[in-house]
């Protein structure tokens, strides 16, 4: 690893095509924040069952799954820029539609599942596009201070954004919070439209099945790529099973709600932290440093599990978090370095679908687990298999050894 100074980890910013997608990227991220809380209190205010909110969220969430693959061939096909931009535009439509219902006391359940379900499919499009901007629109040796700088904002304002939208929606109501983030997705398309990017040859005689075979057929030749990929399925069920749906049961007998509440913000910190290190230390092996840090997240589970001392576990947290955001990174690095322009938004469609696919098992089986085996057996053999699951993708030589490349490697395939 080397560092750099604090003028070359801002130069992105002096892109002038850059600062506005950064902009751009900005604004939507912090409507995004403040909309989850906001259109989770429009729902309870409709209906005040918790089976409610998860009628709006699946809804969301099943379009945006089916479409993916999708998106990516349609983010590869046109100039991403503008398929953010008619994205933007649709989000704002759909929110605004939502904005629309509630302020004026019109809205049912089956009218937010409706547009819910719309604003899946629009991110289904936009999310592979986003992935595939960045290495279009900086040079080569800014990708990684890029990357930071627009990690550093999106965590930045995960922890500030839900303040704020319940800030809005106890002084003016969710119906006004959610009109928020609707101009926050029109003011993103608006922020787009100085973003150019270089015109990509596209073979025009191609149809969408064809460029998914395409897409299918470079994804499962890549070894590093379908390794991690396949390995953060397995990661992110075990992730949301044992923190997102164990955890706050055995926090809640044992460090308390408040002491889970300042475990998750310490994650959240730990995250930020870290974004302000990568700004000035290159990674010089970003898969390999990639999973040797994301295993810390294999730590709160075990604390959990054995032992719940809150200092401890906020600490745990905080270095998880840490590890997380040093994943985070590596994976762009290796995906924007190593991936042609015209394959990036589906390797990336493919990467998001093995992850969200995944997300539902740990959900739904790690309760029923818990209470067949205990949750204290759970959480700790989550955290063993956590580890062993990190340890299995580093046995991986085509990600341990995955460098920095130093130029465009176009379709890299590892024997």
């Amino acid at each position: 690893m080397a560092s750099v100074t604090w003028a070359a980890s801002f130069a992105p910013l002096r892109n002038r095509t850059f600062a506005w997608y950064f902009a751009s990227r900005s604004v939507n991220t912090l409507g995004a924040m403040m909309a989850n809380i906001a259109l989770t209190f429009a729902v309870l205010d409709i209906d005040g069952r918790a089976v409610a909110i998860g009628q709006v969220l699946a809804a969301h969430t099943i379009p945006m799954i089916v479409l993916l693959l999708w998106g990516g061939v349609i983010s590869d096909r046109f100039p991403r820029s503008m398929v953010l931009q008619v994205s933007n535009v649709a989000s704002a439509l759909t929110e605004g539609a939502i904005a629309f219902l509630v302020i004026t006391g019109r809205a049912e359940l089956w009218m937010i599942i409706a547009l819910g379900a719309l604003h899946g499919a629009v991110s289904a499009i936009s999310m592979p596009a986003l992935a595939g901007m960045v290495p279009t629109i900086v040079p080569r040796d800014q990708l990684q201070p890029a990357n930071a700088l627009l990690s550093l904002t999106r965590n930045g304002l995960t922890v500030l954004g839900p303040t704020l939208g319940a800030l809005l929606v106890v002084s003016l109501g969710s119906g006004w919070a959610l009109a928020f983030n609707a101009a926050c997705w029109l003011l993103a398309a608006l922020f787009l439209i100085p973003v150019r990017v270089p015109p990509r040859e596209h073979a025009g005689d191609s149809d969408v099945l064809t460029e998914l075979r395409e897409g299918w057929s470079f994804f499962r030749r890549t070894t590093w790529l379908w390794v991690v990929v396949l390995g953060f399925g397995a990661l992110n069920a075990i992730h949301t099973g044992a923190l997102f749906t164990v955890g706050p049961v055995v926090a809640e007998d044992t460090i308390g709600r408040q002491g889970w509440g300042y475990v998750l913000s310490a994650e959240a910190l730990g995250l930020l932290a870290m974004t302000l290190v990568l700004l000035r230390v290159r990674l010089d092996r970003p898969l390999l440093w990639g999973m040797l840090a994301i295993s810390a997240m294999a730590v709160p589970m075990l604390m959990l599990g054995l032992e719940p001392v809150l200092v401890a576990l906020v600490v745990a947290a905080f270095l998880g978090g840490m590890g997380v955001e040093v994943f985070s990174m590596g994976w762009n690095l290796a995906m924007q370095e190593n991936i042609e322009d015209a394959m990036l938004s589906r390797a990336y469609s493919y990467d998001m679908l093995g992850s969200f696919i995944a997300m539902p098992i740990g959900q739904l089986a790690w309760g029923p687990l818990g209470e067949a085996f205990g949750n204290d057996r759970v959480l700790v053999a989550s955290g063993i298999a956590y580890v062993a699951v990190c340890a299995l993708v580093l046995s991986s030589r085509s990600v341990r050894d995955l460098p920095r490349a130093p130029t465009l490697v176009p379709h890299r395939v590892d024997a």
